[in-house]
């Protein structure tokens, strides 16, 4: 997505009922009342204070974790640290893409955090695994941050800051992490000494990864995926390349195309991006978003070629702000 693209911000402190109010993050003020209540959701417009300021309301110090591309970290590599620091931020990359991408960001977020986080750029899903699925790439993330808990006994806390496509396959990850008693329903149970941990402040009791989940982050993912107007740009919003684009898809993207598409259901089975609107058979997802203290989405208002604004900021047509030429 184009860095420089025009951004807006959304919070949600209790994403599944009505909230007035910040209660984990006092550098989040809000700047315009809420106003999609539709789904018991209460988004809200903020001033953009940067991820940053999220982030360190929550703690102050934070330790960079490097990674091989292409390779999860190794166990021994997480055993020779001698820092212990107490959150996990899992920075996850969108499609076609790697942890490579998150090299300034990661080094940064170490600079200002310092070293009560450890910072981990996820590496089992990159370049071409981005098209096996969402769902198939959300468990190899799961995995992935099983094996980075049960290697730093000091974790207490985890957040996920998560691009593009990357966001759906965090959404995914973090429900199959997500436990309401301390013990993930898997045969590959996280062993944790912070296993009997509640969240303070969110709507679940529950944990993620048998850690408290604090913050959830997306950069430009598109939530509703990219079937309909306007909601894959580089289309030009055309009728007839939008309509031959969605059976186009699989073949240069395999099932991800698919899902992103809608064109995964089945007579049985809806597609895999609604069933992650709801708790249902395949995971927890709303109760997993449900158990973070902060949920944070970032929009690209224009600019942006591969993500719609709609998609992005999960709005109707008829919701999206208009705006003037001065305005971008």
């Amino acid at each position: 997505m184009a860095l420089s693209a025009t951004l807006v911000h959304h919070y949600s402190p209790r994403p599944s009922l009505s909230c007035n109010s910040c209660s984990s993050s006092p550098s989040c003020s809000s700047s315009s009342s809420s106003f999609d209540q539709r789904r018991g959701f209460n988004w809200k417009f903020l001033s953009f204070s940067g991820i940053n300021n999220i982030l360190r309301s929550q703690s102050y110090k934070a330790h960079a974790m490097s990674t091989t591309e292409g390779s999860i970290v190794s166990p021994k590599g997480l055993m020779d640290m001698e820092e212990e620091p107490e959150h996990l931020l899992v920075l996850v990359h969108g499609i076609l893409a790697s942890p490579g991408d998150w090299t300034y960001v990661q080094a940064e977020l170490r600079r200002r955090l310092g070293r009560n986080f450890l910072i981990y750029a996820s590496s089992c899903n990159t370049y071409t695994k981005t098209f096996t699925g969402i769902d198939g790439a959300g468990e190899r993330l799961a995995d992935e941050v099983r094996l980075v808990v049960n290697k730093r006994e000091s974790l207490k806390k985890i957040s996920f800051l998560a691009h593009s496509l990357g966001g759906l396959i965090a959404r995914y990850a973090v429900a199959a992490l997500y436990s309401s008693n301390g013990s993930e329903q898997t045969d590959d149970t996280v062993t944790s000494t912070n296993a009997n941990l509640k969240p303070v402040g969110s709507l679940n009791e529950g944990l993620i990864a048998g850690l408290e989940p604090v913050n959830f982050i997306t950069l430009a993912t598109p939530h509703l995926g990219v079937r309909g107007k306007n909601q894959l740009p580089f289309l030009f919003g055309l009728p007839i390349l939008e309509k031959i684009a969605a059976p186009m898809a699989p073949i240069f993207v395999g099932q991800t195309g698919s899902q992103l598409f809608l064109t995964d259901g089945q007579p049985t089975k809806p597609p895999l991006l609604l069933r992650m609107a709801s708790d249902c058979d395949d995971g927890k997802f709303i109760s997993a978003l449900g158990a973070f203290k902060c949920r944070v989405l970032y929009a690209n208002v224009s600019y942006d070629h591969m993500v719609g604004w709609r998609t992005s900021s999960i709005r109707r047509e008829t919701e999206l702000v208009k705006l003037s030429e001065a305005d971008l």
